[in-house]
């Protein structure tokens, strides 16, 4: 009697630890990442803390943490995939999972397929230097051609840069009527190139920076680093192209036969949630997926931006000739 009370005591005990632990959260997460150290640092700590997960980040380009999954998929190290946008991901190499979230998250922005989870946002913009646009109207790409402006514009190189591409596939999209091959966009390219006069930046950096520092006038250029010279009391403002500006997603995946699949979902459910969604929209330059996030004083809400919605299977088909065009035209000039 005494041997079978001791044993089912130890049963008892096992259960209810297995019953705490299970409530308490813990383990380990495992994720790959191309995300930026700014961004790293304000979610990881919170999910830890918020989870009792201890995270394991592994940083590399979006690139090598796909060539990663794809070498790893009989014996896959990570768990997550976190960051990198929609056409850069394989999701053939992830399990199916909806965040609890997702309901939550703008509509154009939810999880349709059930791998890719949308988390944060980022858009193409114009940067002008108030202390040097004087008394011109910028609203728009339309007032870009204003011939005041010549030689006072600069962007990226789209066949270098992808925040440059994603600037070049929202000009010939507005400037098209949704048609990124339109002879339209196309003349609107070569007018916008003429008034560049020469000056397209290999790194997307330089553009933003050189307005910051009074270099330029107005940079064709996207909202994270537009945001941050807001933020910290730049001499400059951000302008949302009348014609309507595309905010591309950062998307975040279960990695297909991973060793965390609970602790993964929780990642996903934690990414989406209000608490994450505020850190992204008061503490980073980013903008976050859901509708109901708080936004800090530096961010311009959606309600004032005209939003449009890129076809990405239609730009995807269409990229090679985009690239192709651009420098047909750009060599020409």
């Amino acid at each position: 009697m005494k041997r079978t009370a001791v044993a089912g005591l130890l049963i008892a005990l096992v259960l209810l630890s297995g019953c705490q632990k299970k409530e308490t959260g813990g383990g380990k997460l495992v994720i790959y990442s191309p995300n930026s150290e700014t961004l790293v640092n304000a979610i990881i700590p919170a999910f830890e803390k918020s989870s009792g997960i201890k995270v394991e980040l592994i940083s590399a380009g979006t690139g090598e943490c796909w060539k990663r999954i794809e070498s790893e998929k009989n014996n896959p190290i990570a768990d997550v995939i976190w960051g990198g946008q929609v056409q850069n991901s394989n999701p053939d190499l992830l399990e199916s999972y909806i965040s609890a979230n997702d309901g939550n998250v703008l509509p154009q922005f939810r999880n349709p397929d059930g791998k890719l989870t949308r988390y944060c946002l980022d858009g193409s913009v114009l940067l002008v230097n108030s202390n040097l646009i004087g008394g011109v109207k910028i609203e728009g790409y339309a007032d870009l051609l204003n011939p005041a402006l010549k030689g006072k514009l600069i962007m990226g190189d789209p066949t270098n840069s992808s925040s440059a591409f994603a600037q070049l596939s929202n000009i010939l999209y507005d400037m098209g009527g949704g048609d990124y091959l339109s002879d339209a966009a196309w003349n609107y390219v070569k007018q916008l190139l003429i008034q560049l006069n020469g000056k397209v930046a290999q790194s997307s950096s330089v553009v933003h920076k050189g307005v910051a520092d009074g270099e330029y006038t107005i940079g064709l250029t996207y909202e994270d680093p537009s945001a941050s010279y807001v933020r910290d009391g730049a001499p400059v403002k951000v302008v949302y192209m009348k014609e309507g500006v595309s905010f591309l997603p950062a998307t975040s995946g279960i990695i297909k036969n991973c060793k965390n699949p609970a602790n993964a979902k929780k990642f996903m459910d934690f990414i989406t949630s209000k608490e994450a969604q505020d850190i992204i929209g008061t503490q980073l330059t980013v903008r976050p997926v859901r509708g109901d996030a708080t936004l800090g004083s530096y961010m311009t809400s959606f309600s004032a931006i005209q939003m449009i919605e890129e076809d990405s299977v239609k730009l995807a088909v269409a990229k090679n000739e985009i690239i192709e065009r651009y420098k047909q035209l750009i060599t020409s000039l």
